[in-house]
């Protein structure tokens, strides 16, 4: 088994050829650890087949489970054919660039995708660069713990993914919040770095300036 490089990166200010390198193995269908505010996640082109298959076969996730959609420009939502509603709208203004994933209807009602844009510089830079929709499930085996730290992931997936970006301790040390917006009234998926009280109460704010 092959040994993951480490590429170590500027948290604050990202070198513009190693991002560049990391975006070229994940658009040829490699994987690619990388840090995001909340937690270190394994980067794989949405578009690409081949990357799609392999992550779903590492995380040990059955292939009915979408993965989230890592974007780095809000216009992307509606490339992918779905529907921002009022409360998306409030959490994206509120919470994004952030910890917070959304689940939108498709405008075809056939199915849901969930989205995030993160606010750690190295995250959006590899997502920008790769110029394409990226899905990032947490950089661990399903189960496991999630990974704060590049120590955290190579502790797991040694030889596993082609690259790992090593930008430091993650923000908040802890998942994202995750809100589903498919339904009448939104439910909360999992509490992570925001309180689920918090999006609640956004939430019934805007309910009630729409009245």
């Amino acid at each position: 088994m092959s040994k993951t490089e480490v590429l170590k990166i500027n948290k604050d200010f990202p070198e513009k050829e190693k991002i560049y390198k990391a975006a070229k193995i994940i658009n040829s269908g490699g994987l690619v650890g990388f840090p995001t505010e909340t937690v270190y996640g394994i980067a794989c082109a949405y578009d690409n087949v081949k990357g799609q298959k392999r992550l779903y076969k590492l995380k040990k996730r059955a292939i009915t489970k979408a993965f989230t959609i890592h974007i780095a420009h809000k216009s992307m939502i509606k490339a992918f054919g779905c529907v921002i509603t009022k409360e998306a709208k409030e959490i994206i203004k509120e919470y994004w660039p952030g910890p917070v994933t959304i689940i939108l209807k498709k405008k075809d009602k056939k199915g849901s995708i969930g989205f995030r844009m993160p606010s750690n510089k190295i995250a959006l830079a590899l997502i920008k660069a790769a110029n394409t929709g990226v899905v990032a499930p947490s950089a661990n085996i399903s189960g496991e713990r999630s990974p704060i730290s590049a120590e955290d992931v190579i502790a797991q997936l040694e030889g596993d993914i082609d690259l790992l970006i090593d930008g430091g301790i993650t923000e908040h040390r802890k998942d994202s919040t995750i809100v589903d917006l498919t339904k009448d009234k939104p439910v909360i998926l999992r509490e992570g770095a925001i309180k689920a009280k918090e999006i609640m109460k956004l939430i019934k704010e805007q309910r009630v300036k729409g009245k």
